[in-house]
């Protein structure tokens, strides 16, 4: 990327009503722009194309003479004014350092990127794993600094370690892990006197199962509170059944119930699905398959 190229181009086009003339598209600058309007008075901001179009059947040749000799200069111009701005009042952080330009090197950050990819001229640097910025756009980048400056900090591998053990520490972390942990065990309480058909799709409070046993074990009252709220029993004791997930085949083949659970069926823990569910299952189930089919194919 050079200066006296990328930054300005001119483009033959014509106007909507057929009238020739060219466009002319560079990063935003007053200065810059007042200097382009005094030698193209006729130019006009089409939004559409987001450039300048300029009229005439030489407009090309024009905007392109004119590029050669003052866009040099205004982009002289705009780094000894940022060159000024910086001297006045200067940014000083341990992400920023003075060059020819200013070098910008931070830690991986989403927000860092779309911050520097919005300010003007900026641009990545790969040999030096950094963002150059030239003067010029100094005004723009000491604007957006607090941002970039915050989020490059966030970034840091001492912040990112906090934050984690931060997350890991709380309660709502701990009570993830351990409705992770009663998942895996594949057991599910249902009323002794209310006992669900077997190898058939059902719906439950954790999604859509196949009970394939009933144990006939006794549910701890504070298990069933803490994980399966949603299932009471009545005056019959809660007992453990065995179940696993359907596949999409099985819920392609499951018949629909006509209408959708209620409170009884709720209470209960376990009911037939309704066509909205299933489709939806149906969906996810395919989609499950099919990334499981991917990965074993890469492993081979």
């Amino acid at each position: 990327m050079t200066d006296d190229t990328v930054e300005f181009s001119a483009t033959q086009r014509e106007a909507g009503d057929g009238a020739p003339g060219a466009t002319a598209a560079f990063p935003y600058d007053r200065m810059s722009v007042e200097r382009f309007r005094e030698a193209f008075p006729r130019a006009r901001w089409r939004e559409d194309l987001r450039a300048w179009f300029v009229p005439g059947t030489r407009a090309e040749q024009r905007l392109n003479a004119w590029m050669s000799r003052e866009w040099s200069g205004v982009l002289a111009h705009g780094d000894q004014r940022g060159r000024d701005a910086f001297t006045f009042e200067p940014i000083t952080s341990p992400y920023l350092e003075v060059a020819d330009d200013l070098v910008v090197r931070t830690p991986y950050s989403r927000t860092v990127i779309a911050e520097l990819r919005a300010v003007p001229w900026a641009r990545w640097d790969p040999a030096s794993k950094a963002w150059r910025v030239p003067f010029r756009s100094f005004e723009e980048l000491s604007r957006r600094w607090p941002a970039i400056e915050n989020a490059a900090r966030q970034a840091e591998p001492e912040e990112r370690r906090k934050r984690d053990e931060s997350r890991k520490a709380s309660l709502k972390h701990e009570e993830r892990r351990a409705e992770a942990a009663e998942r895996r065990r594949h057991r599910y309480p249902v009323p002794e006197d209310a006992l669900p058909p077997l190898d058939r799709v059902l719906m439950t409070h954790a999604g859509p199962v196949v009970f394939e046993a009933v144990t006939g074990e006794l549910v701890e009252p504070m298990i069933a509170a803490r994980f399966y709220p949603g299932v009471t029993a009545g005056p019959a004791a809660l007992i453990w059944a065995g179940w696993r997930r359907p596949s999409h085949a099985e819920l392609v083949q499951t018949w629909p119930a006509r209408t959708a659970p209620g409170p009884a069926d709720l209470a209960r823990g376990w009911w037939q699905p309704t066509i909205e569910v299933l489709r939806e299952e149906r969906r996810r189930a395919a989609s499950l398959e099919r990334a499981q089919a991917t990965r074993r194919a890469k492993a081979l």
